[in-house]
């Protein structure tokens, strides 16, 4: 199997990230100095580069928008819990790790993973059922930050959870009705964040499983915020107590 990685930034981050690529394809008579960069880096990684016209390259990307660029890689390779663990270990960092609850859209799986890669998480669990998977939209939206992070698909989150607590990580469930504010718990410890779906929020099993329940204050109309961008808040509340110690 194989997957469409499109987009100069996330084609340029995948070469960067030593993702396994079988080729690079530049439309026709595109040209940057982006493209330049992105040739450069898959020659010296032995990357085969071609060009091809409006026809093969549409056929090729489909309707994804590609900015005259895609690469051609095999399916997103996951790794384990116990391997994401190993990361954090290995950087002598508390572990830090992001669990999505059935995020059905690409375009906020994407931006969270980019988010986790900048706040400093060491993995993303997602599950392998009724949820986004790592598609040529989610690579796109994330700006190539899912070829760096490490990605566990399991099949039970409420089970990977009680697996991570035996492993000493508290979890705290993004939720409406949660009884502390996002701001009041204490993230220096080995911690796992948990982000659930758009509409529906995290599941009853998932939510009985979480240490604390955490909510974001609203002061306007509306009654939720994006899931992307509520996961974003609490990451950087992580990051900032992390650094503050």
């Amino acid at each position: 199997m194989h997957r469409i990685i499109a987009g100069r930034k996330p084609v340029l981050e995948a070469l960067r990230a030593g993702t396994t690529i079988e080729k690079v394809v530049f439309l026709l008579g595109v040209q940057g100095k982006v493209m330049v960069d992105i040739k450069s880096l898959a020659e010296q990684h032995g990357v085969q580069v071609i060009e091809a016209g409006k026809q093969q390259f549409r056929e090729l990307a489909n309707d994804v928008t590609t900015q005259g660029v895609v690469a051609v890689v095999p399916t997103k390779e996951y790794v384990d819990l116990d391997d994401i663990l190993t990361i954090a270990r290995e950087r002598n960092e508390q572990a830090f790790i992001l669990i999505l609850d059935e995020v059905e859209d690409p375009h906020n799986l994407g931006a969270l993973v980019r988010t986790a890669e900048c706040a400093g998480v060491h993995g993303v669990v997602i599950p392998r059922h009724h949820a986004a998977s790592v598609s040529t939209g989610a690579v796109k939206a994330s700006a190539g930050a899912t070829e760096h992070m490490p990605m566990a698909e399991v099949t039970n989150i409420a089970a990977s959870l009680q697996q991570l607590k035996g492993d000493g990580l508290w979890v705290v469930g993004l939720d409406m009705g949660g009884e502390k504010l996002y701001t009041q718990v204490d993230y220096t410890t080995p911690i796992a964040i948990v982000v659930g779906n758009e509409g529906r929020g995290i599941r009853r099993l998932v939510r009985e499983t979480c240490d604390h329940l955490i909510k974001i204050p609203l002061y306007g109309k509306l009654a939720s915020l994006n899931a992307s961008v509520a996961g974003a808040l609490v990451m950087y509340e992580v990051a900032k107590q992390r650094r503050a110690v």
